[in-house]
């Protein structure tokens, strides 16, 4: 009996609980929290800039621009991975990248998801194109 135990409850036991582990984590995820939005016409004329290069496809003036933004902290809406490149918003006077950035989802030249931070990744804005988009 101690035999079967060991051979094949244990292990099964030990398979359920990851199991459960795994599956109760992932529907426990949490849904990327509701985030305003901002109408182009009022982001920095900087962050034009950056967004016309984005559209153009480059160059981009700084090294990780066009690289992978991870999304770890969940704060944009859920993707698979490699769905979010980041970009670099310059800010006069600031001799590194500072803390604005876009970051833009799918196809960075033409998917027209894009979104605004101004402190390093801690909140977003989804950025509006149309003149007549409402901000909230």
């Amino acid at each position: 009996m101690q035999t079967l135990f060991r051979s094949f409850v244990l292990p099964l036991l030990l398979l359920l609980g990851l199991t459960l582990t795994f599956n109760g984590s992932a529907s426990a995820r949490e849904p990327a929290p509701q985030m305003g939005t901002v109408r182009l016409a009022d982001l920095p004329r900087e962050a034009h800039q950056t967004l016309a290069l984005i559209k153009a496809g480059g160059p981009f003036p700084y090294e990780k621009d066009g690289t992978r933004f991870h999304n770890r902290e969940k704060r944009l809406p859920i993707q698979p991975s490699g769905y979010y490149t980041e970009y670099t918003v310059r800010t006069p006077g600031e001799k590194t990248r500072g803390a604005r950035r876009i970051v833009a989802g799918g196809d960075p030249r033409a998917s027209g998801e894009y979104y605004y931070t101004d402190d390093h990744y801690d909140t977003f804005r989804r950025i509006i194109e149309s003149p007549t988009g409402a901000a909230r």
